[in-house]
């Protein structure tokens, strides 16, 4: 697992240093509208702990911060609307991690992106 990097930009937007244009906001888990936008809702969803990817988020955070991330992202959803258990017509949530997964910022984060159709996700090879 690579070493956290506190000077990421996730996390000088969790220290105040960026401004962010703030969805949500719990006591482990921070949301904020995508600078770049890839769909008309396109939220990301960051731990507020310092968790490289998914997967060492799942490995070492504490059941209160995965609960709490897991609700946060489920609040999110409803309060735009677009999961299908509130009437929604979907939406795709995206966490990549590493050099392969095209990782962009090391701090684990999940893309909540709806409000149109998304089309596929990788081709069939």
């Amino acid at each position: 697992m690579a070493a956290y990097d506190d000077q990421n930009i996730f996390a000088k937007i969790l220290r105040g240093e960026i401004p962010n244009d703030t969805v949500l906001e719990t006591e482990h888990t921070l949301a904020f509208r995508d600078i770049r936008p890839q769909a008309p809702h396109h939220v990301l969803v960051i731990p507020k702990g310092p968790y490289v990817t998914y997967d060492h988020f799942a490995a070492e955070a504490s059941d209160v911060e995965i609960l709490d991330f897991t609700r946060a992202v489920a609040k999110i959803c409803a309060d735009l609307g677009v999961g299908p258990v509130n009437g929604g017509d979907g939406a795709r949530f995206i966490s990549n991690a590493g050099e392969h997964g095209v990782q962009e910022v090391p701090h684990m984060h999940v893309h909540i992106l709806a409000g149109r159709p998304l089309g596929r996700m990788l081709e069939h090879v």
